[in-house]
């Protein structure tokens, strides 16, 4: 097999970007890949998409579980402050 077959590309930013804004702006709180791939404005690899999907889970972005993708991120301060000083139960 020639070299470019097994050479695996990276997402580029503006591709990871895109799939970020799109998981943000979805209608429903949990969408599967392919609906995900529906509603994408550009068509993405789907090892491609894998990849970024990996990405933004291991980053606490997403959770993905049986019934698909749910975007969990909230860049708020006072819910990280809530959370830091919040009571254990």
């Amino acid at each position: 097999m020639s070299e470019t077959m097994h050479k695996k590309t990276s997402p580029t930013l503006n591709t990871v970007l895109m799939v970020e804004r799109t998981l943000q702006r979805m209608d429903g709180s949990v969408i599967t890949v392919a609906d995900l791939k529906k509603k994408l404005p550009k068509q993405v690899n789907h090892n491609t998409l894998m990849v970024i999907l990996d990405y933004l889970e291991k980053s606490n972005k997403i959770a993905v579980s049986l019934r698909g993708i749910t975007w969990i991120h909230n860049p708020s301060e006072k819910l990280r402050k809530a959370i830091s000083e919040g009571l254990e139960l």
